[in-house]
């Protein structure tokens, strides 16, 4: 795993598991809109609007990015230490009972286990592959992919489930948001990963998953992305593929169910629907 160089004090915390001084933290009294990510590995922890005023002098959130914090018994016998999931630095505290929001939960962090991407620094993209498991399995491990959820798109219902969707009445699609740093990896190559990972030619499925739900599409922001889309789609054309993936404008996207995010981190399975095919 690639980490990020950290100094003598970012250490001190992260590895040492030590806990900076109350109210010294950059981020305690800080309320910028955007995404705090790990300093050690730069995974997704916490979103802005998870933070709150706690008043004891550290960064306190009250929910995490999906499956992001790993809790473990704390060396003192006592409290919960929270660290990060994918690299294991340790990040500060859990507590319950405080009643501070109706969460009921507190996420107590170092400021120096933390770094921060503003929202006007993020992009985000939308894809329709198949099976969001295994889209979402492939897209969160590029560099310069901030946070990957899956979800519905293009559909009628309101705030639809998953059993609404598979019954194909809604009209939603199997979508993956992704939100990425512009300055590490564009639209264009994760358009690129989105035509080799799954079959664009294959109609109303995905492998052995057969359904409207499972249709390809790029769900584009502007016309920026569906131009570039539209370039990509004409090469692989021109390769003799028969493309089904459709272009359509982005509109609301719902978030998918707690069990769906991150499923095969979760379960340590992996991907049988969907392979690399290189194809460009």
């Amino acid at each position: 795993m690639k980490y990020n160089k950290l100094t003598d004090e970012e250490k001190r915390i992260i590895i040492d598991k030590q806990t900076e001084r109350p109210g010294s933290g950059k981020f305690n009294d800080f309320g910028r809109n955007g995404i705090y990510i790990c300093k050690r590995c730069s995974a997704a922890l916490f979103l802005s609007e998870y933070k709150f005023a706690a008043g004891c002098g550290w960064p306190s959130f009250d929910d995490e990015v999906d499956s992001a914090v790993k809790r473990v018994p704390d060396s003192d016998g006592i409290r919960t230490e929270i660290l990060c999931n994918k690299c294991g630095a340790h990040l500060g505290h859990l507590f319950t009972g405080e009643k501070f929001t109706p969460k009921d939960t507190r996420y107590c962090v170092n400021s120096v286990s933390l770094d921060f991407i503003p929202t006007e620094k993020l992009h985000r993209a939308y894809f329709a592959g198949g099976c969001f498991w295994g889209m979402q399995c492939y897209f969160q491990k590029i560099d310069g992919v901030i946070l990957t959820r899956a979800g519905y798109m293009g559909g009628t219902a309101q705030n639809p489930t998953y059993d609404q969707i598979c019954s194909g009445l809604t009209g939603h699609y199997e979508t993956i948001e992704l939100i990425y740093d512009p300055t590490s990896v564009d639209f264009r190559e994760l358009s690129k990963l989105f035509f080799q990972i799954h079959d664009p030619t294959q109609i109303d499925g995905q492998g052995p998953d057969i359904g409207r739900q499972y249709r390809s599409a790029i769900f584009y922001i502007d016309d920026d992305q569906k131009n570039t889309a539209k370039d990509l789609i004409e090469l692989l054309k021109g390769k003799g593929y028969k493309v089904a993936t459709e272009l359509i404008k982005a509109g609301r996207f719902w978030n998918a169910e707690s069990y769906h995010q991150n499923y095969y981190s979760k379960t340590g399975k992996y991907p049988y629907c969907h392979s690399f095919v290189k194809r460009f």
